[in-house]
């Protein structure tokens, strides 16, 4: 209802109508109340309180889905996953490494002429001695070899000795000769001398003693060649005989080889030990250089250790090396490297240092630690899945209220099987996600729970 002394709005309205059906002007009909829009009014600080609550939400939905530590979060139960704490303690530098227990040192056996296994005379596995006899070969061909090289050196010392004789009867020859010309010397002298004196006295013909002079200068002369041809053919003779001494004995040289190798169709153990591997049959044909075995030594052993080639560089000779077996402790040492990589490994000999164990047997594995440096202090990880996942460059950290962790870069060092180095990027006592990172690789945060 309309207040008191104040027309309705219908008033209004019919007023209106009235004044227009009349036919009279607008201008002079009274102006009663037209239909218009009333706006609600706000007070002026809500527009401002709106904008700032839709920034807020916005912040919201981005803070849920792009988090500062990277954008990705997942849920994961609290029984999947291994927490493990940073320490602080001794870090002892030490790669652990299965060794293969070979022996200490294994003497091969190779057929060093071919031939025909005739005999075999031990088994596969037994102990032998020095000298031993164990597989027998024959050689019709090496037979006859030897048997023609014995003829050739038979033939070749009967020509020194021919050539000796030769040169022994030149020789001879040489002396006779020198020993008739000083007679003739010494004679022609003595007559040369009288008939001086004959003639000065005129009782000898001068024509005489010219006659004598005269061969007695002959017969110096023939000394003088004499002596000359007789150094000469000394000189050569001595080099003859020498070079014919050097031939025999070469001969021989090659004769002893020969007779050698068909001894060797004998195959003697060369060292004692116990024989394994043998591979002779009798009635097989072995050719030249083929191996029939190997001696090992019973008494000693070594290990042989497959390193990743990640090591090749800190591996190095006489660093020291523990075994631990049936509760007694064995320390080795690195005896060498064998630097060529396969399959990305490379292999090493480690050799016993004082006693080594009893009861073990050729291809044995056996678990050591092999260690690379001295022990330092140092902030310490438990060494676990996740740095295969990751290469050591970050880790999950479990926050303090332990309901979530986020990823953090860090670096690491050294590693042995129990903990890991951290250089940088965690402290003493914060808590770490140690488990496998497989489902959690591109995750920045983790929601710890039930």
């Amino acid at each position: 209802m309309a207040g008191k002394g104040q027309p309705s709005i219908l008033n209004m309205r019919s007023s209106s109508g009235a004044g227009s059906a009349g036919g009279g002007s607008p201008s002079s009909s009274p102006t009663v109340g037209m239909d218009r829009r009333i706006e609600r009014r706000y007070p002026k600080w809500m527009k401002p309180a709106l904008m700032a609550a839709g920034a807020v939400i916005v912040a919201v939905v981005l803070f849920i889905f792009f988090r500062p530590e990277g954008g990705r979060s997942l849920r994961v139960a609290d029984d999947r996953v291994v927490v493990s704490t940073v320490t602080s303690g001794r870090f002892d530098d030490f790669i652990p490494v299965r060794g293969r227990v070979t022996p200490y040192r294994s003497v091969f056996l190779d057929a060093i002429e071919g031939g025909r296994v005739e005999r075999v005379l031990v088994e596969d596995g037994a102990s032998v001695t020095a000298g031993q006899p164990l597989v027998e070969l024959s050689n019709t061909s090496l037979q006859l070899d030897v048997i023609s090289r014995e003829a050739q050196v038979a033939e070749q010392l009967n020509n020194l000795r021919t050539q000796e004789l030769a040169l022994e009867q030149n020789r001879l020859l040489h002396r006779r000769s020198l020993i008739e010309i000083n007679y003739n010397i010494q004679r022609l002298g003595r007559l040369v001398e009288r008939r001086k004196t004959l003639a000065a006295r005129g009782n000898a013909p001068v024509a005489e003693l010219e006659d004598a002079e005269d061969e007695l200068a002959y017969y110096n002369n023939r000394r003088t060649v004499e002596l000359d041809s007789q150094k000469s053919d000394s000189r050569l003779q001595k080099a003859q005989i020498k070079q014919l001494q050097d031939t025999g004995d070469q001969l021989k040289a090659n004769l002893r080889v020969a007779r050698r190798n068909l001894d060797a169709l004998m195959i003697r153990a060369p060292v004692a030990g116990k024989l394994t591997a043998l591979n002779a049959e009798i009635g097989q044909s072995m050719a030249r250089g083929e191996r029939l075995g190997q001696i090992d030594d019973p008494n000693r052993a070594k290990l042989v250790a497959q390193i990743d080639e990640f090591y090749l560089g800190r591996v190095a000779l006489e660093q020291r090396a523990e075994l631990t077996l049936g509760g007694q402790r064995f320390n080795l040492r690195v005896a060498k490297i064998y630097p060529q990589v396969t399959s990305g490994q490379f292999e090493i000999d480690l050799f016993f240092d004082g006693k080594a164990p009893t009861g073990v047997r050729r291809g044995q594995t056996l678990q050591m630690r092999l260690f690379l440096g001295d022990a330092s202090e140092a902030l310490l990880v438990p060494n676990g899945a996740f740095y295969q996942d990751t290469g050591g460059n970050w880790i999950f950290v479990v926050a303090s209220d332990g309901k979530t962790a986020i990823r953090r870069n860090i670096r690491m060092g050294r590693r042995n099987m129990r903990f890991i180095e951290v250089l940088d990027g965690l402290e003493a006592g914060e808590r770490v996600i140690t488990s496998p990172y497989t489902n959690y690789l591109e995750m920045d945060r983790l929601e710890l729970g039930s």
